[in-house]
């Protein structure tokens, strides 16, 4: 018999819907709600990197992600005026040779992917909804929904983000996210390259990923010394100040913004928050998943890779328990040196970046970094 015969997730999510697969595998009853009423979130390009590509492999939406996304195996490093000055390689991660290095996709396109996937898993998907009341005991949770309609599962999943609400329930002395003192940038523009691209310039860096066959996204990361709210109509203008000192295809982007005239851009901008909470992650039977414990800046690209990489470790670690407690007490302790080595190595290299630190420590934090997440979970 499994450990758990129902389940309920709150947040869907790329981890959220991932564990809804994985525990369906096993068998579990899911619901899954999530309080978007669309379901999949607006937003520019992810990267996806090497474990993460693995992690997917695991799930089984692999070869849509691939058909569907863009992928390399380098990162040409540029001048500010377009030139490449080095080309590196991108190593895929460990037992995981027929991937590629890395990948990007659309936030939207990934999003998609997976609900098809949760919902051909069994899951029921309910969008539009969150939840009211919680009450737990010893045999169950008893959930009270924002509809008015009821359930009683065996294990509830707060996936619900960086401001869940389901973390305030179970620790509402955590007092929030941290605003990093960076702001993130996107847009999405035509791809002219195969590789990954990063320009270096003499205040700011910027780069531009693969997302599908003819798509890059542009990123950009800027200081700020706020969350200032920053009106939508004044993205496009700000992200051309940004990219002022470059040529090449990146100064052509950012005259077309000037101009109006790129209109596909989807240019969207959010401040960086985070946070690394320490483990246990469950209280009872309600346990904790991705961002509502390890919120990271996107410097190694792996914040939705270790939301992935939690809901398998969860899921597995509830496959092969014989009771609740050890099952969510071994998935925190699996998972949190890799959790909190994304958080904390992507935090640093965003100080780096704001104080104008040494470059060989940004590169060294990275590739260290990147070495350690390439193997095995």
């Amino acid at each position: 018999m499994a450990l758990i015969q129902n389940a309920l997730i709150i947040g869907g999510g790329v981890g959220g819907m991932c564990a809804a697969i994985q525990l369906r595998k096993q068998g579990v009853a899911v619901d899954l709600v999530e309080v978007n009423p669309k379901g999949a979130p607006d937003g520019a390009g992810i990267t996806i990197s090497g474990p993460t590509l693995r992690a997917l492999r695991e799930v089984g939406v692999i070869d849509e992600v691939l058909r569907l996304g863009g992928h390399w195996n380098a990162v040409d490093i540029c001048a500010p005026d377009g030139s490449v000055k080095v080309t590196v390689p991108v190593q895929p991660a460990e037992g995981a040779d027929d991937l590629p290095g890395a990948g990007g996709i659309m936030r939207p396109v990934l999003a998609d992917i997976l609900g098809h996937a949760t919902r051909r898993a069994g899951a029921q998907v309910r969008l539009g909804l969150s939840f009211e009341s919680m009450v737990q005991d010893e045999g169950g949770v008893d959930v009270v929904f924002t509809d008015g309609s009821r359930g009683r599962y065996d294990l509830v999943i707060g996936a619900d983000g960086v401001n869940s609400q389901v973390r305030k329930l179970v620790m509402p002395e955590f007092p929030g996210p941290r605003f990093t003192g960076q702001g993130s940038w996107r847009a999405v523009v035509p791809r002219l390259r195969e590789n990954s691209t990063i320009y270096m310039g003499a205040t700011t860096k910027a780069g531009m990923n693969p997302i599908s066959a003819t798509e890059c996204y542009l990123f950009v990361l800027d200081k700020r010394e706020g969350m200032d709210f920053i009106p939508p109509t004044e993205w496009p203008l700000k992200l051309a100040e940004l990219l002022e000192e470059f040529g090449g295809q990146v100064g052509e982007i950012r005259d077309a913004l000037r101009a109006g005239t790129m209109q596909d851009a989807k240019v969207l901008y959010r401040p960086l928050a985070g946070h690394m909470i320490k483990g246990p992650w469950h209280q009872g039977r309600i346990v904790l998943l991705g961002d509502t414990v390890h919120a990271t800046t996107p410097h190694l690209a792996s914040g939705a890779g270790i939301a992935i990489e939690g809901a398998l470790v969860l899921a597995e670690e509830l496959g092969r328990r014989h009771y609740l407690e050890g099952a969510l007490l071994a998935y925190a302790g699996r998972h949190y040196d890799r959790a909190r080595l994304v958080v904390t190595a992507s935090g640093r290299m965003g100080q780096i970046e704001r104080e104008g630190g040494s470059l060989e420590e940004h590169t060294a934090i990275m590739r260290d970094a990147q070495s350690k997440l390439r193997a095995p979970l």
